[in-house]
């Protein structure tokens, strides 16, 4: 019997987002360590609000709708904002009534501004690690460090001579034409006129130059959690010294490990991690030179762990420039770049957690 395409809609639907979201969801899990972490970090919100006034959008439903874009590859907050109107899954992520209003997004986007560049998102990636910590999920003795270009919100053509005066804005909503051909381009005299902390750089000899910045993270070897991360101006030893900037930040009492790949095993980077009690486990560099890591280290069996496990970080960062869409940066300036790379390990440990059967306490 064919059915009847007759809509009838009820007058009063006594119903809420809770019941349209199955139990088993992926979202479920990660809503719950989401939630703890949030609460832990109430003081903070606290003092960063002012008592009185016109009531904010809060903070911990703005923080929440972030890790909406990153899990959903949402490009803007234009979009986030239509899809919570009429998504019945995010508004159940962000605790919001099916009749509750949403925000303008001018107004979100506004709000977002005292978050980002703050401390809040290390602070969530704190609380994340936490309850991992407390599920035994962390390694205290292996770690393994690598980076990676995250490209700048600038275009190419904005990169001009220092003392170059600013370009009048002419309007009509085309980018001027600019030729390169000839021209000896360095970030010794030129920077951009859009972000100043962007360089350009390339990753190889035969790659294109980008303007762009460097993001580092910290893993630990047991299930592959991202415990640090930072982002700074792009230089050729800016991953190695990054490395021994969040090796310094780890609270540890014994020698540990830190894997990485060949671009780490210098003379003066290996030096460094010895005196911190750090045996490297890095990669040998020996195609055209010595490597500085000794037959000793190789020999041990540990060695060859966590030259396997080294490549998990890997996933992290294609997870974040695929999925997060962190391979061109929404923002300008390291601060800010900073926080995005931050939220988005917070956001790839809870899937990874996720994954493991984790749910918070």
């Amino acid at each position: 019997m064919r059915g009847s395409d007759h809509n009838t809609e009820a007058l009063f639907v006594y119903v809420t987002p809770e019941a349209f979201v199955p139990k088993d969801h992926p979202l479920r899990p990660i809503r719950q360590m989401a939630d703890a972490a949030l609460q832990e970090m109430d003081a903070l919100f606290q003092q960063m609000y002012a008592t009185g006034g016109r009531p904010s959008i809060p903070p911990e439903k703005l923080l929440k709708a972030q890790l909406l874009m990153i899990l959903y590859s949402i490009r803007s907050n234009r979009q986030l904002v239509e899809q919570i109107q009429y998504n019945l899954l995010f508004r159940w992520f962000l605790g919001m009534a099916m009749d509750e209003k949403v925000w303008d997004h001018s107004s979100f986007s506004q709000n977002q501004d005292r978050l980002i560049g703050s401390e809040v998102a290390a602070v969530f990636l704190s609380g994340v690690l936490k309850q991992a910590e407390k599920k035994r999920l962390l390694s205290r003795e292996h770690f393994t460090v690598d980076g990676t270009l995250i490209e700048a919100w600038a275009s190419v053509k904005s990169f001009r001579p220092k003392d170059d005066p600013p370009p009048s804005g002419g309007g009509g909503g085309r980018n001027d034409t600019v030729d390169f051909r000839g021209q000896a381009l360095s970030n010794e005299t030129h920077a951009s006129v859009t972000d100043p902390q962007a360089r350009l750089y390339r990753k190889g000899n035969n790659r294109e130059a980008k303007l762009c910045y460097q993001g580092h993270l910290l893993m630990e070897n047991r299930h592959g959690l991202i415990v640090d991360t930072q982002v700074t101006m792009a230089k050729g030893t800016g991953e190695r010294e990054a490395a021994l900037e969040m090796i310094d930040a780890l609270p540890r009492k014994r020698r540990v490990t830190l894997g990485g790949d060949k671009g780490y095993d210098t003379r003066e980077f290996v030096e460094s991690l010895r005196k911190r009690q750090v045996t490297p486990h890095l990669a040998r560099n020996d195609r055209r030179r010595r490597s500085t890591i000794d037959g000793r280290t190789i020999s041990h069996p540990g060695y060859a762990m966590s030259q396997k496990v080294r490549k998990r970080i890997e996933e992290g960062f294609g997870w974040m420039k695929t999925i997060g869409r962190l391979r061109k940066t929404l923002y300008r300036g390291v601060d800010r770049i900073g926080w995005q790379l931050t939220l988005h390990a917070a956001a790839y440990n809870l899937v990874r957690m996720r994954n493991l059967g984790v749910a918070a306490p």
